[in-house]
């Protein structure tokens, strides 16, 4: 998106340098900070104008308290699957737009399948597409893999290899 500004948010400081590496201009720390106060100041009151969430949860309420009229919210995850908590009046008096994204939305259909493919196979042989390796993992280590995904120290995919 032209003019955007990338804000990652995670919940506590320690992978900051590395989501700054890889291009977020601003980093919230969400259980650290007061989320609402940080977005206000990072975008001098203007809220996020699209928001991409792979988690969910009681945050969406939060986030969505800050957007600006017309603001676009993509749910395409849930991490935290309670069911989110936005007041109507949020929704409605500002003019905000809920999409929710899941990927047989892609694979069910077999013209959106094919396209998807062609553009993946496309942007990784290119470089423009370049996926963030964390750890690779042989299958018999995968007890090994899902220690080290529970403890949540991972920026990037945990790969398991047969």
């Amino acid at each position: 998106m032209r003019g955007a500004k990338p804000i990652a948010m995670t919940r506590t400081s320690e992978k900051r340098a590395q989501l700054l590496q890889l291009g977020a201009a601003e980093v919230i720390a969400s259980q650290e900070q007061d989320l609402v106060a940080e977005i206000n100041r990072i975008t001098d009151g203007k809220g996020p104008r699209v928001v991409f969430d792979p988690v969910g949860g009681p945050g969406v309420a939060k986030i969505a308290q800050v957007m600006p009229a017309g603001g676009l919210f993509f749910q395409y995850g849930s991490l935290d699957a309670r069911d989110l908590s936005i007041p109507v009046i949020e929704i409605l008096g500002r003019h905000l737009t809920f999409r929710g994204y899941e990927i047989f939305e892609i694979t069910a259909d077999a013209e959106k399948l094919s396209r998807a493919k062609r553009f993946i196979f496309e942007g990784l042989q290119s470089g423009k597409l370049k996926p963030l390796i964390d750890k690779t993992f042989a299958f018999d280590d995968i007890v090994e893999a899902h220690q080290y995904m529970e403890a949540n120290g991972q920026v990037g995919k945990i790969v398991v290899t047969l």
